[in-house]
This record gives structure tokens, C-alpha cells and sequence, in this order.
């Protein structure tokens, strides 16, 4: 019997610098099988420019928390060795594990190097603004504390573009691209050209660098055991690199390697774009729709929930969709903040966890809470997650005939038993949405999951049935066998 797909990611911007955070990773993996996630996305493992990092300031990538670097042994997450017990503990739990690969930039190095640069817009980095001049960059990376173990390549100024930090307060703020470098022409065409994002910027149209990466990709999946990739801020790299690398470790390794890349864009084009430059090589989070919620949540009645899916990849792509409401890079205080508001989120979880395409994302902090932020988690967010899992299935049919009242249903398999459910929501007042459940479910009682509604809807002869919603809010209609069983494991 094979299940939906529910992706958790399993980390969030403001977790505590104690180093156990790879020991409760191990210690819930049972319990997120259990609730119905199928694959727990990673935070970064590898040393970053200090302890505190959350993993995208990378310094060294084969340190996995195994060598006194930056001033410490551990990771912000924990050591080398309880990461790879987390993820053992995934794998016993049947959770397929996605690390988080950042590859376009790199921080803390080790030495300074004298390099002639020149000055582009930060605006348009088509634009040179400068002469040539001699300028003093941290682009030395040796890993003394790490001393050749794993990989003996050390990084210096041939295998960067550019960095945004040169020595000197003159220097400060400024973009600076070294001599006989140029920015990949194949990239995000967000400020003239973005293959620039920060730190000391990889040059990926080195061959020296093409090889390192792949060697040391190949060298991470071996040591881990990960079974997927989460590929970050893939809009700053050139195209063609993740299409070649992907295909030939794949290949080379005879292994599926599932991968989906952050490409943050609302922009409905540009995301297509991008999955026809790499020929489809992975899936993308779908940040268009994204911004159609956080649009939605701060509209309320005002927005036209028919239009909640155009112009997003679940609608035009859908078997390359992951789907999510928010992370890390959405939530209070960081740079890409558009957290979708309290009110609209079981509304969002609904639609991406509740439907037949695409796969989704759940993320941290809405399944838990935040207290650093005072953040509430989002009711009934367990129980979608096992609805997803257990009932969810069959032939889905969209009602989506009104501004405020949209609704779906599915009608079940003979797979999955006392699978089948319909959906109400709103964004304005409640009502009701006459809805077919199919001959086969005549007779059947539904109960609606949520507990807003405390009536039952019995399907007639003809496969109908007249379901309800409250005013803002989401109605999610079981049949009564499945609803006592949410009761019992709730």
C-alpha cells in the first residue's frame, strides 16, 4: 500500500546554539513516521563561519562537526557523529532524508590575498563603476584544523568571481569582480545579472571547481547516506551547472537522487524557465504560490480565492511542485519576510496537504510554535498531515465557483481504507457547497475532522452531499470511521 508524500522541514532561523539539535532529530523520527511524514528536509551540516551559524555562512564542507574549526568542534547542530545517528534514526523510521546543499558561496576564509577587481552596480552588475585596482580579500581557505583529511583542495582567489568585502573602510559595500572574471550569463536576471548573492562567490565556470564539487558530493552521500538534495538559492548559479552535475552523479552512482531547488521567485516564468534550462533535472518550491497566500492572508475577504492556484507551479507544473506556506527565509526578521498570517494558515496547510498534485512542505515552526518569536503553531496541522497520509485519495473534483467558498473533493480508493474526504473553506463567511462524493460513497457519513462543524453529512443515493464551513476558516468532511480514529490518535 503506498502512501502520500509529506515533506517537514525540520529546522527554523532561531533555534538554540546548544548542539543537540541532531539528538532531538533522532529522538522524533518515530513520531513523525508515526503522524505521516515520509521525507524531513536537514538543516546545513557542515562548518560554517562560527557556532551560531545556521548553515548558510558555509566555511568548510567536509567538516560535518568533526574538526576544532571557527572555534568549535561542534556545529550550531551537533557533531559529525550524531548527525549520522539522525539520520540512521530516519531511515529505521522509513523517512527519506534531504540535505541542504549551499554551493554559491563561501565565508570565514582563512588568509587574505591581494587581487586586482574591479567595482559593478549593485543594481545592475552589467555596469562597471570602477577602474581596476589591487584590493585585499579573505578568499585563502586551508582548513588547518581539518589538515587534508577527507579532501586535500584548498580554495584561493581562481576559484571565486567576485566578494562583496575587500579590506579597508573604502571598500566596504561594494561588489567587487576579480580581474578576468566575468558573472555566468546564465542565471536570474534580477539586478542586471544575479549570479552574485554574497560571501566570496563560487566561480562555477571553473573545471578545477566542477570537479571539486562533484568529488565532494560524491564523497557526502557516501559518508551520510542522504537520500536527496535540497539545492539552495539555485537562481544565483549558472543553469547549466545543476543539469550536468546532477545527471552524471546520478548516472555515475546509478542512484535516483531526488532533488528540489530554491529558485525564490514569484514569477510563474521564471521558474518554468529555469526547469526547461535543466531539462527537468528536479523540482522547485513553488514560491509563487507562496505569494499567493501571504497575498491572500493580508487581503482577506477582498481576495478571490478561485485565483489561489493561477500562475503558481501546482497549477502549470505540477509533478515538478513542492509546495509550502512558509520557512526559514519567509518567517519574522529575515531577509525574504512574507510570513502568511495566523488566520490563513490552516486555510494554506489545507490546500497543499489536502490535494492530489504536487508534494508538500511543512514547516518547522508552524508544526511546533516559535516562542522566540511568539509564534503560535497551527491548529489542526498534525491531523491534515494524517489525513493526508491515511485518507486522502481518489479522483479529486475542484468546486472552485465562488469568490470566498472554495471546496474539493476526493472520493477514495479501494486501496486505502475509508479513504475519501471533501474540503470547505473561506475567506470571507461561511456557507454551505453542494458537493459529489460518487455513487459509491452513497449512504456514507461524514464528520468533519476539524470540529467547527458538529453536524453530519450523509451522502445521498445519488452521491451527493451538502457540506459546510465556518467564516474564515476550513472544514475538512471524513468518513465517520476515519473521524473516530482521528479522535482515538489524537
Amino acid at each position: 500500500m503506498s502512501h502520500n508524500k509529506t515533506m517537514m522541514q525540520y529546522f527554523e532561523w532561531y533555534l538554540p546554539n546548544d548542539g543537540l539539535w541532531w539528538k532531538r532529530c533522532a529522538a522524533k523520527a518515530e513520531n513523525l513516521a508515526t503522524l505521516g511524514i515520509t521525507d524531513i528536509w536537514l538543516p546545513p551540516a557542515y562548518k560554517g563561519t562560527s557556532q551560531e551559524d545556521v548553515g548558510y555562512g558555509v566555511y568548510d564542507m567536509y567538516d560535518l562537526g568533526e574538526f576544532d574549526q571557527k572555534g568549535t568542534i561542534r556545529t550550531k547542530y551537533g557533531t559529525k557523529e550524531e548527525y549520522l545517528e539522525a539520520i540512521r534514526a530516519f531511515h529505521d523510521a522509513h523517512i527519506r532524508v534531504f540535505a541542504d546543499i549551499v554551493l554559491n558561496h563561501r565565508m570565514g576564509g582563512d588568509e587574505v590575498e591581494e587581487v586586482t577587481a574591479v567595482t559593478d552596480l549593485a543594481e545592475d552588475r552589467n555596469v562597471q563603476v570602477g577602474d581596476r585596482e589591487k584590493v585585499l580579500v579573505w578568499s585563502k581557505f586551508n582548513f588547518p584544523g581539518r589538515g587534508g583529511k577527507y579532501s586535500t583542495f584548498t580554495w584561493d582567489h581562481r576559484h571565486f568571481s567576485g566578494t562583496d568585502y575587500a579590506e579597508g573602510e573604502e571598500y566596504q559595500n561594494r561588489i567587487f569582480r576579480f580581474t578576468g572574471k566575468k558573472w555566468e550569463k546564465d542565471t536570474d536576471p534580477e539586478n542586471g545579472n544575479f549570479d552574485y548573492l554574497m560571501g566570496m562567490n563560487v566561480d562555477m565556470g571553473n573545471p578545477v571547481v566542477i570537479r571539486e564539487t562533484r568529488n565532494w558530493l560524491n564523497w557526502y552521500i557516501e559518508q551520510t547516506g542522504i537520500d536527496g538534495l535540497r539545492l539552495d538559492a539555485v537562481n544565483h548559479i549558472s543553469f547549466s551547472f545543476y543539469k550536468n552535475i546532477l545527471n552524471s552523479i546520478r548516472k555515475e552512482r546509478n542512484e535516483e537522487l531526488p532533488a528540489v531547488g530554491e529558485y525564490w521567485s514569484g514569477d510563474i516564468g521564471r521558474l518554468l524557465y529555469y526547469l526547461d534550462s535543466v531539462d527537468n533535472e528536479m523540482s522547485l518550491f513553488d514560491v509563487a504560490l507562496h505569494y499567493n497566500f501571504f497575498n491572500a492572508s493580508q487581503a482577506g475577504a477582498d481576495y478571490d480565492m478561485r485565483e489561489i492556484f493561477t500562475d503558481t507551479l501546482i497549477e502549470e507544473r505540477p509533478d515538478k511542485a513542492v509546495t509550502f506556506v512558509d520557512n526559514h527565509d519567509t518567517q519574522y526578521g529575515q531577509s525574504l519576510e512574507s510570513f502568511v498570517s495566523d488566520w490563513f494558515k490552516p486555510l494554506a496547510y489545507a490546500m497543499i496537504l489536502l490535494r492530489d498534485k504536487g508534494i508538500p512542505c511543512v514547516f518547522y515552526s508552524d508544526y511546533y510554535g516559535n516562542p522566540v518569536k511568539n509564534r503560535p503553531l497551527v491548529p489542526n496541522l498534525g491531523k491534515m498531515i494524517k489525513i493526508r497520509y491515511s485518507y486522502a485519495y481518489g479522483e479529486e473534483e475542484d468546486y472552485f465557483d465562488d469568490s470566498h467558498i472554495i471546496g474539493w473533493v476526493r472520493r477514495g480508493d479501494m486501496e486505502q481504507s475509508d479513504s475519501g474526504i471533501a474540503v470547505l473553506l473561506s475567506n470571507g463567511e461561511g456557507g454551505t457547497k453542494r458537493m459529489f462524493m460518487g455513487t459509491q460513497n452513497a449512504g456514507v457519513v461524514f464528520r468533519d475532522a476539524i470540529g467547527n462543524c458538529p453536524e453530519e453529512v450523509v451522502i445521498d443515493d445519488d452521491g451527493w452531499g451538502e457540506f459546510r464551513t465556518e467564516g474564515g476558516n476550513v472544514a475538512i468532511w471524513v468518513r465517520e470511521k476515519a473521524f473516530e480514529e482521528l479522535i482515538v490518535n489524537d
